[in-house]
């Protein structure tokens, strides 16, 4: 089959790789079942040799599937190094939505949802694994850490595979990953569920902004920053929604264990959809793979165009004279440069925002429960009052979203990283002082919960917009790297106890959530309704 952006470079090695993925996960089947005797306890068990095949199995079917999706790797090499032929989008950014739009849409929203599900488990999983082997709450903590340390790593690991491989290809190779981790759910002993949940949160930590980059380079530049925030918002909340009733219907009858093994029939739904993911048109044309760059813009322009749509690709500058040149005269040509080049200031203030943001979320949320008891609130009614300002905080997506799309993309992160500053100030006065009010405690709890959630909605996103064609999955990959690794940074420091100092832990994460707002209010560039290219050609010319 002649590749086209819409189908496989080696359909016959990614194929034959899919089956070896799902045979080594099957092969664990004997054993789980087993378990059925045993209330599907498995610590303990031996790992008979179809389960250690199985293993095998798994990464050999990985790296065929690799293979199966990747490019030429003349091309590879070339675009890497900045020789790729670039076209012009102007006139196929000015599209309108259509139906082929919507399919994309819809389906990323599913891969975001099976995403934000993996690692939304985690807490479902952890009393019934913590009583099956018998460790303690600090040992069993140490699955969060290590699950949190994979998507870090995955993030920045999978930014490099989309940017060398192709956006479609890492989606897929991440769907994957989660079917072969499925095998997690089988392991009799707690290092193995370590190791294997540090794949699993590898995986997961990637597909996030690559769906986000994918998104960015296909929709219209019109509606490109208000889907982007939405496609984060209700994936998320549909992730968390899955895990939450995978928990209660399944976890009763066949224990926590489950929860791992549905890795296998949600990475392959993402699979099911692979037709209705193409390949991003800038990256192909970036590889200088033409023919394929216009076969996935035709899908896309449908009948909007009179004559022949790939004319809306043309690189003919004679003919669109309008269209801006994607290069400068010193593009950025290696990782490096992010935190070197003309997008230096910008990747400072959202790596700044993201690791305040991981330390807020991750850690101060995380301990806000037992802070609020120590502050003379009865337990019942802290969780009453944070499952309130939860419901409170749910139509802050919906402003998010408005701003972005009808205000100002970078101003919008801005004033809700303002806000998160003002929200996490007032808990350090509640706390300085020793104010004891229901209503103070909600508003300011209400207004973190909004403010963090517009933060993180906005900030991956964004980050998709302002990179290069050949960097952006790598620059959106080390942006959400940076998230995560602050929440890293949160778990440890509220194992030290950092975190019972309650005001003075808020000031200290509002200190760098301020500046990072100070930076990107200096740095950031306006991309609402603004075409990626003319984003470059912007940043290259301030």
């Amino acid at each position: 089959m002649q590749p086209n952006g819409l189908s496989f470079h080696h359909p016959i090695a990614f194929w034959f790789g899919c089956a070896l993925i799902v045979a080594g996960v099957f092969s664990h089947a004997p054993m789980f079942l087993m378990g059925q005797y045993t209330h599907w306890q498995m610590v303990g068990m031996p790992m008979d040799h179809w389960m250690l095949m199985g293993m095998a199995a798994i990464p050999i079917g990985l790296g065929f599937a690799a293979y199966g999706l990747m490019p030429r790797l003349a091309l590879m090499k070339r675009a890497l190094h900045g020789e790729g032929r670039h076209l012009h989008f102007h006139i196929a950014d000015g599209v309108g939505l259509n139906i082929e739009h919507w399919k994309l849409v819809a389906v990323l929203v599913a891969a975001l949802a099976v995403d934000v599900m993996k690692p939304a488990t985690l807490g479902f999983v952890m009393p019934g694994m913590s009583s099956e082997y018998g460790i303690t709450k600090p040992t069993a903590s140490l699955l969060a850490l290590v699950a949190l340390t994979g998507t870090t790593v995955g993030s920045v690991l999978w930014g490099r595979v989309a940017d060398s491989f192709g956006r479609r290809a890492a989606i897929l190779l991440g769907a994957l990953m989660f079917m072969g981790t499925a095998i997690c759910g089988a392991m009799p002993s707690f290092g193995w569920n370590l190791a294997m949940c540090f794949l699993m949160g590898a995986s997961a930590g990637g597909l996030l902004p690559i769906t986000f980059t994918l998104m960015a380079e296909t929709v219209p530049a019109a509606h490109r920053g208000w889907l982007l925030v939405a496609l984060g918002g209700i994936g998320t909340s549909a992730g968390y929604l899955l895990a939450a009733g995978a928990a209660a219907t399944l976890e009763p009858m066949f224990s926590w264990r489950v929860l791992w093994l549905l890795g296998l029939p949600t990475g392959a739904i993402i699979l099911v959809l692979y037709r209705f993911i193409p390949e991003s048109p800038r990256f192909l044309s970036n590889m200088g793979l033409q023919h394929q760059a216009r076969a996935v813009l035709m899908k896309f322009t449908g009948k909007s165009f009179s004559g022949n749509a790939a004319d809306a690709i043309e690189p003919d500058d004679r003919e669109h004279p309008g269209a801006p040149k994607i290069d400068d005269a010193h593009p950025v040509i290696g990782t490096r440069q992010l935190l070197r080049g003309r997008h230096a200031p910008i990747t400072w203030g959202l790596l700044v925002c993201g690791m305040a943001w991981g330390l807020a979320n991750f850690g101060f949320l995380l301990w806000l429960p037992v802070n609020l008891t120590e502050l003379g609130v009865d337990p019942k009614l802290a969780s009453r009052l944070l499952a309130k300002s939860a419901i409170y905080a749910l139509p802050g997506i919906a402003v998010v979203i408005w701003l972005y799309h009808h205000w100002s993309s970078f101003k919008s992160l801005v004033v809700f990283i303002g806000l998160t500053t003002v929200s996490l100030l007032a808990f350090f006065l509640m706390g300085a002082l020793q104010l004891r009010s229901e209503v103070l405690t909600v508003a300011a709890t209400a207004s973190l919960l909004i403010s963090i959630s517009g933060v993180i909605a906005m900030l991956i996103p964004y980050a998709a917009e302002i990179y290069p064609v050949h960097l952006r999955g790598t620059g959106s990959g080390v942006i959400a790297a940076s998230s995560k690794f602050g929440g890293i940074l949160g778990a440890g420091l509220g194992v030290m106890g950092f975190f019972s100092h309650f005001a003075w832990s808020a000031l200290l994460i509002a200190v760098p959530m301020a500046v990072s707002g100070v930076m990107l209010l200096r740095s950031g560039i306006e991309t609402r309704g603004h075409r990626l290219e003319d984003i470059q050609d912007a940043l290259s010319h301030p």
